[in-house]
């Protein structure tokens, strides 16, 4: 009888791995590792960079996979086993990366300043990274062996593919190289040369309140091109829904008000787009993302369960010694290690509270050994949720904000029983619910990276190690990146707005009374929640008694808005100071249980709410165009569209955009310093005039980009 081809969607009963339990081939080799720890550096600092600005992020594996194959064929022979490992190391960066972004620049919209807090980050990125990969070990029999023809894991399953195909001899890479060509002479262009704006934009003076805007870089088309036009057509939906209908809505009812409508501090009839969407819609888009966070987390009810009863089957067996010997393809890092690690990552969690300890939150040693035990508790519950999540819709649908506000809620809850109500302790909160959060999303990613030897037939137990090594490499580089990012792209803009420094309205508190600009000494304020003061940091004049400047740092701008984190910032915020506006905030919760009335998944179309429609209608652009290439091609299963050319030139395109991008970032920090002169590169206006200023430009090159995926999209691969 003849055997059947490997496939990685074959069913249970016929699957079988493409290299056999008795394979010898080379694994875990030391190139492999070192390269996969590269990777894991530049995809976390690519992934910081474009989730900040984008709001999500996109699986690392496939492009690395891609990578992998070319570079090491290029040092000799590899195997596929050793391709896998270094995507494994690498993919860590990714998903690490995710977490992070989605809570710990909330620091910086609760008061604190992220820029002396590099260790921290460090810490605590490598805390929570660990922490999922330890949880998932017990965890990965019953969701991926045991669940193998129910749980797809699309991206895990995607990346088998690739890996195959590259061992089969197909070549993956050059489309990949494409995009990361094309894309970076783009954003380059775009970024550090100035020759096209980066937001077009288009106010219609006869529909006020709404505001029509793209964000043109490489990184939202490639993203919008992989998530597909359904999902990126959600998100649109909710950019619509919140600045063509609420705003002009808004904008509309109150045309006639001449005194502000809290949580404003200016009437309405003088607020631009812009502050009707921070003011009066974000409140309502962070209700809508915690309420469908909330929802899809108990959808999963049953299968945290599930999970739970088989994982600690599992150990009880292993601990009798009941389990069977186990062959290659089933070894996994010994139960022990996992319980003595967590013990490990217990101590790391409350030495970080004690030793180093958020300024101003008085804690005592049990107080801190209960936050760490908090973190563990749920830690696990929330992993087994996110890995079971991935295994049915993919890793860039896995709702970790969610789970965080979740975890938040509790945290918060228990802060105010022990009257902990002041900023610090805010920190303090995201600082919890951070660790949960990078768990949650590297258990995530390390559940399609199983999922990937599984098919291929790795050592579980080698890629384990590999996964620990990478987010090692990745929290390097991560906190650098979130504190470059915050540096580069920081600015001062004038404002008067007149205070009494002797008397702060509420929600507005100093936070330094030697603050230098310019050479000259300021009283540095930061306002959150008030209703006089805008949110955000000021300086305070003593001689002319107001504020003159609004200092506005880079993660929270306009180029680095990172809504996850903004949304975090005003939970924690609003609980504590019981100043949240819940109005607003419980018009969003309804809107979302008005769509899941409808039949509709709501936390696509929530995120697409909250976030800027500049951020949606890129992407939009992005999931359009596929569905164009699509159009008429046979119909493909969920993991044979992941690896489509179009899919590969996409990740070439967010490769490009998040590398290039940190590049602009880099040399205007250097011109700030005096180490360069300003506006090296800078030349648009000097070769082009008025065109580098003028928003057809840049809608003209975008197209010009789009035209590019869409060629390469349509052509066969190899």
């Amino acid at each position: 009888m003849t055997e059947k081809p490997w496939s990685s969607t074959a069913p249970p009963a016929d699957f079988r791995p493409y290299v056999e339990a008795s394979s010898t081939l080379t694994e875990f080799s030391l190139r492999a590792v070192i390269l996969g720890a590269i990777f894991g550096v530049l995809f976390g600092a690519v992934s910081v960079y474009v989730g900040l600005r984008a709001g999500l992020t996109v699986s690392a594996s496939i492009p690395i996979s891609v990578l992998s194959i070319s570079i090491l064929r290029a040092f000799g022979k590899s195997t596929i086993l050793e391709n896998n490992i270094v995507q494994t190391t690498g993919s860590a960066g990714e998903s690490v990366a995710a977490g992070v972004i989605f809570t710990l620049p909330a620091l910086i919209f609760l008061g604190f300043s992220l820029n002396t807090e590099y260790w921290r980050v460090f810490f605590l990125a490598l805390i929570g990274g660990w922490l999922g990969v330890l949880f998932m070990i017990p965890l990965r029999r019953q969701l991926i062996v045991k669940e193998h023809g129910n749980l797809l894991f699309p991206e895990g399953t995607a990346c088998a593919d690739v890996l195959v195909a590259g061992d089969r001899g197909g070549s993956f890479a050059g489309r990949v190289f494409w995009g990361l060509g094309i894309g970076g002479v783009y954003t380059w262009l775009m970024t550090a040369m100035k020759m096209w704006t980066d937001q077009p934009a288009y106010q219609p003076t006869w529909f006020p309140g709404s505001s029509i805007r793209t964000a043109i870089t490489s990184e939202y088309l490639g993203v919008g091109f992989i998530i597909g036009p359904r999902i990126s057509g959600t998100l649109f939906a909710g950019g619509v829904f919140s600045w063509l209908v609420l705003m002009p809505a808004i904008r509309f009812f109150g045309q006639n008000s001449t005194v502000p409508l809290y949580p404003s501090t200016i009437p309405i009839p003088q607020m631009t787009p812009d502050q009707l969407w921070i003011t009066y819609v974000r409140p309502m888009g962070a209700g809508a993302v915690a309420a469908s966070g909330l929802i899809t987390l108990i959808r999963t009810i049953p299968t945290i369960v599930a999970a739970l009863a088989s994982g600690l089957k599992d150990v009880r067996a292993q601990r009798d010694g009941a389990a069977p010997q186990t062959s290659r393809l089933d070894r996994d890092i010994p139960m022990k290690f996992v319980l003595i690690g967590s013990v490990v990552i217990l101590a790391m969690m409350w030495a970080l509270l004690t030793f180093k300890p958020i300024p101003g939150a008085t804690t005592g040693l049990f107080a801190n050994l209960v936050a760490a035990l908090f973190v563990l508790v749920f830690g696990f519950l929330f992993v087994t949720v996110s890995c079971r999540i991935c295994g049915l819709i993919g890793t860039s649908s896995n709702p970790v904000s969610g789970m965080t506000i979740a975890t938040l809620m509790a945290t918060c809850a228990m802060f105010l029983v022990a009257g902990w109500t002041g900023g610090a302790y805010a920190a303090l909160a995201i600082t919890i619910g951070g660790v949960v959060a990078i768990a949650a999303a590297n258990a995530g990613g390390t559940s399609q990276d199983l999922k990937t030897g599984y098919l291929v037939g790795a050592t579980p137990v080698r890629q384990q190690i590999g996964l620990i090594v990478g987010v090692l490499a990745a929290s390097f580089a991560i906190g650098g990146t979130l504190l470059l990012m915050n540096k580069g792209l920081e600015r001062y803009t004038p404002v008067v707005i007149p205070i009494q420094i002797t008397q702060l309205p509420e929600g507005v508190r100093v936070e330094a009374q030697n603050y230098v600009h310019s050479g000259k000494s300021y009283v540095l304020v930061n306002s959150l929640g008030s209703s006089e003061v805008p949110d955000g940091k000021y300086l305070y004049d003593p001689g002319t008694q107001r504020i003159e400047i609004q200092w506005i740092q880079g993660i929270g701008g306009e180029r680095a808005p990172a809504p996850q984190a903004r949304l975090m910032a005003t939970v924690i915020n609003g609980i504590l100071t019981q100043r949240l506006p819940w109005r607003l905030v419980l018009l969003g919760v309804f809107l979302v249980i008005g769509i899941e009335c409808l039949g509709v998944r709501s936390l696509s179309f929530a995120v697409g709410s909250y976030i800027s429609i500049a951020t949606t209608m890129a992407m939009f652009a992005g999931g359009l165009l596929r569905w164009l290439v699509e159009r008429g091609a046979a119909k493909k299963s969920d993991a044979e569209s992941e690896v489509s050319p179009g899919s590969l030139y996409s990740s070439g395109l967010i490769a490009a955009g998040g590398v290039v991008g940190l590049l602009s970032i880099v040399i205007k920090v250097l011109e700030d310093a005096g180490w360069m002169k300003p506006d090296t590169f800078n030349v648009g206006t000097q070769w082009i005039g008025s065109l580098a200023t003028n928003g057809w430009m840049g809608v003209v090159m975008f197209l010009l980009l789009a035209s590019t995926l869409f060629v390469f999209a349509r052509k066969k691969l190899e």
